[in-house]
């Protein structure tokens, strides 16, 4: 089903809502190279990056995380910008080591707008890519 140009765009997801994002590991790489620190701490809140920087090879977990974000942003159909900043969406791990969201700020005023009640996570990568899959319900 698409939008005709005469029906306007619906103002919210309806839930359940998805996500998909595919990041290249060796851009996030270069990224961090290129950017340091400031660019860690503009995208990772502090456990992100410590998850993150005691792996072998940080990257595709610092991508898997960036993809995520970018997913659950889309889920909550407004991208990453003034309704859901990239430091207001942070990867956790449950109990039995499953990724999900915890959103903050104004990324968790939209979820609350919209009637989120439950963040579905999954991630995976690759040496080459990472991949987050989200459902919002």
């Amino acid at each position: 089903m698409s939008n005709s140009p005469d029906k306007p765009a619906p103002e919210r997801p309806t839930l359940p809502a998805t996500g998909v994002d595919l990041v290249e590991v060796a851009r996030i790489r270069q990224l961090v190279n290129r950017s340091g620190q400031a660019a860690l701490d503009r995208l990772y809140s502090p456990d992100e990056q410590a998850y993150c920087q005691s792996q072998a090879d940080p990257a595709p977990h610092l991508a898997a995380r960036f993809a995520a974000k970018e997913a659950i942003a889309k889920a909550l159909g407004c991208g990453i910008g003034a309704l859901a900043a990239w430091a207001e969406i942070e990867v956790i791990r449950c109990p039995g080591g499953q990724p999900t969201a915890q959103l903050h700020g104004t990324a968790a005023a939209t979820a609350r707008r919209l009637g989120v009640r439950h963040i579905s996570l999954s991630l995976s990568h690759t040496r080459d890519h990472a991949i987050a899959s989200v459902i919002l319900a």
